[in-house]
């Protein structure tokens, strides 16, 4: 498939968002088991505005992608058979809860409404719920976009979901714990050793998804194609001699070899070199390793998508593939 930049910045981009509100949740429910010191509302609040901007940043992305923008709320219509319909209605759901969430803490909503004992419930604990289960669905969402093509042998996997819930959840991570050096370095270790885990548990899966793609076998062959059972189908021409949608659209029109260099690429940067980064930042208190952990993932993310979609084999490149 084609790899749309728009598509790559948009699926990045609200990963790294949703990674960070579920990081931010997460120093929040440890904290409200007395398990770590509680965040200035600062933390939080800031930490919030940062996922907002790059979950608005993921959807003025999207627009880049669509032909007429101005109909893009007609999309919202086909919620029942559509994934790409319910992540546009989830998706500024979850924005709108990361925003109130964000400015619970800033205005410091931490009445009671709920106590057990030594734990008192407030509306910021509340709306994080909310904002994690919308944060779960929009992965879902995004990934079933994909995942749902059987005929993109590819990506009909649930590691395709799994992978898009790892990968955002570990950019996200590595970002709190670069954010936390400023705003609460008594949670630079916390969120550095999730996020080291969370890649760590991504690189297993996204190897995984390696393995079975390499061993795919496509189910669709020249004899199937056209209905012809013979042994020897030569494809002599495409019909036409310039470009077309499907040449554009189905094939990313790149070599073999800049496929398999691109996969070197993005395995080292996503996960090798974040990791070591994260572990040298850690171990000797260097800020600057964190910060660039982060960025050194993210180029990694935007390489590792291209080479997702690059990938994916559409049946109809049997033909236009081998002419184009």
């Amino acid at each position: 498939m084609h790899p749309a930049f728009s598509v790559i910045f948009l699926t990045t981009l609200i990963g790294a968002g949703q990674g960070l509100f579920l990081a931010l949740y997460t120093g929040q429910v440890y904290a409200f088991f007395h398990l770590l010191p509680q965040a200035d509302g600062r933390f939080y609040a800031i930490g919030s505005l940062i996922a907002l901007l790059l979950l608005i940043g993921g959807l003025v992305a999207s627009f880049f992608h669509l032909g007429h923008p101005e109909r893009a709320w007609r999309s919202a219509a086909k919620w029942r058979t559509s994934w790409l319909s319910r992540e546009v209605i989830v998706l500024p759901a979850f924005m709108g809860v990361v925003f109130l969430y964000g400015v619970a803490h800033f205005l410091g909503w931490h009445a009671s409404l709920v106590t057990f004992g030594t734990l008192t419930l407030d509306a910021t604990m509340v709306l994080g719920v909310l904002g994690t289960v919308l944060c779960f669905a929009l992965f879902l969402c995004t990934a079933m976009i994909y995942a749902c093509l059987k005929f993109l042998q590819e990506w009909h996997s649930p590691l395709t979901v799994v992978n898009y819930l790892l990968l955002g959840s570990a950019s996200g991570f590595t970002l709190a714990t670069a954010y936390s050096v400023y705003a609460a370095p008594n949670l630079v270790g916390f969120y550095g050793e999730w996020a080291m885990v969370i890649t760590l548990l991504a690189l297993v899966t996204r190897v995984a998804s390696l393995v079975r793609n390499a061993r795919l076998k496509p189910k669709s062959t020249l004899q199937t194609a056209i209905g012809v059972r013979h042994g020897q189908i030569v494809q002599k021409s495409q019909g036409f001699m310039g470009g077309s949608f499907n040449t554009r659209e189905f094939f990313h029109g790149k070599g073999a070899g800049l496929l398999r260099s691109v996969k070197w690429v993005f395995l080292v940067l996503v996960f090798v070199l974040p990791l070591l980064l994260l572990a040298g930042g850690l171990y000797a208190s260097l800020s600057g390793l964190l910060f660039a952990a982060f960025l050194v993932q993210y180029v990694g993310l935007l390489a590792e998508r291209w080479f997702f979609f690059a990938q994916a084999n559409h049946p109809q490149n049997l033909y236009y593939q081998t002419i184009s």
